[in-house]
């Protein structure tokens, strides 16, 4: 889906460093075409599958449309200003020390100082609500009308490192609304006083990397990770999703359309200010290591707001740290056969999960690769 809706967008004419489709994250909203898989995930039907397609291709028209809309549009002068508050409902699920905490907010305003629109993040995963049969944007959802009512500009999140972050407390409406109160709240009060002032130019900048699945695609390893996943997809006391993962693997090993690397963008736009700030976007479910080693390597929140979930969401993103746990959910192993997808990226489809980087002598893994891709995103721009 991204790859269409960009590629229609840049016929427009947008640069494609310039364009970015961010995405929020809900366990209650339509499924998508892409990922999740409709059938792994969910057990769909080709019938069920084909009306996910129409969805997805009308989302895509709509999105393109949005964007055609926009350039149309008479532009508005306006001032950036920028600025970080606090909120303290993330925990680190993974059981790691890092605890994502920062709400970054950038402010457009009329030259008379009242807000236009408002761009803020917070790093946790929006599964406040539990599970519910109504569509529902979570707790962001809840914040952006909240300060869409109060301030009369227009707001829109972006979800932060939240691969390994989940919200505290129970799971519900009434958790909902909390938790999206409490976020508006902060963000209100912040965009009530300027914050730093970005003054231009900006510089952006987009890039594709290739991270690593841990897979060897001999002859003899293939016929050993069919019989493995055979194993799985006959052990009726596993969920329903692990066996239809099981499947289709064999499927793949079979035909050979079995992928051994992912593709993930990268992106960063570059505000001149005093001091500037750099957005970096990063695709997929990002775990917070990766936020918290750039922050400091480029100056904290203030000067870098760092946001995961765009322009594609294909898998989590683990480092090493969780790629060598003999199990663990964001990492996508498990501990029956590690050797083999586990966890996340049974839903998400792969054959394997990444490749890490066990011993300083190892050959690099995803957290290295790409770390080295998000430097040079933000050294570029």
């Amino acid at each position: 889906m991204h790859r269409s809706i960009r590629s229609q967008v840049l016929n427009l004419g947008v640069a494609s460093a310039n364009f970015a489709l961010t995405a929020t994250h809900t366990h209650n909203g339509p499924v998508l075409s892409d990922k999740l898989d409709p059938f792994i995930a969910y057990g769909m039907s080709d019938a069920q599958q084909a009306q996910v397609r129409t969805y997805s291709d009308g989302l895509a028209t709509r999105i393109v449309q949005l964007v055609r809309d926009t350039l149309r549009d008479p532009q508005t002068p306006c001032t950036l200003d920028y600025q970080t508050v606090s909120q303290h409902f993330s925990y680190n699920r993974e059981g790691l020390p890092y605890v994502e905490s920062e709400v970054p907010i950038l402010t457009a305003r009329t030259p008379g100082g009242a807000p236009l629109a408002v761009l803020f993040s917070y790093g946790c995963h929006p599964v406040t609500a539990g599970s519910q049969a109504l569509f529902d944007p979570d707790y962001p959802g809840d914040a952006v009308s909240r300060i869409e009512a109060a301030t009369g500009a227009f707001a829109q999140f972006l979800l932060g490192a939240a691969g390994d972050q989940n919200p505290s407390g129970a799971r519900g409406w009434a958790q909902r609304s909390m938790r999206g109160g409490e976020l508006a709240q902060a963000v209100m009060s912040a965009v009530a006083r300027p914050g730093s002032p970005l003054t231009g130019p900006t510089t952006t900048h987009y890039r594709e990397v290739s991270l690593p699945l841990d897979v060897t695609p001999t002859a003899d390893n293939l016929r050993q990770l069919s019989a493995v996943y055979a194993a799985r997809m006959a052990n009726t006391g596993l969920p329903g999703y692990y066996r239809r993962h099981a499947q289709q693997m064999i499927s793949q090993v079979e035909a050979g359309t079995f992928a051994t690397s992912i593709p993930l963008p990268v992106q960063s736009w570059t505000f001149a200010g005093t001091p500037s700030l750099r957005l970096l976007l990063a695709g997929g479910e990002i775990v917070s290591g990766y936020a918290v080693y750039l922050r400091a390597r480029y100056g904290t929140s203030s000067r870098l707001l760092f946001a995961g979930y765009a322009n594609e969401v294909p898998a989590y993103l683990p480092s090493d740290e969780l790629l060598r746990r003999p199990s663990t959910y964001a990492g996508g192993i498990d501990s029956d056969f590690p050797g083999i997808a586990g966890g996340s990226m049974t839903v998400y489809g792969w054959l394997g999960h990444f490749r890490g980087k066990p011993t300083a002598g190892s050959p690099d893994g995803v957290e290295q690769i790409l770390i080295n891709a998000l430097d040079a995103a933000l050294t570029a721009a």
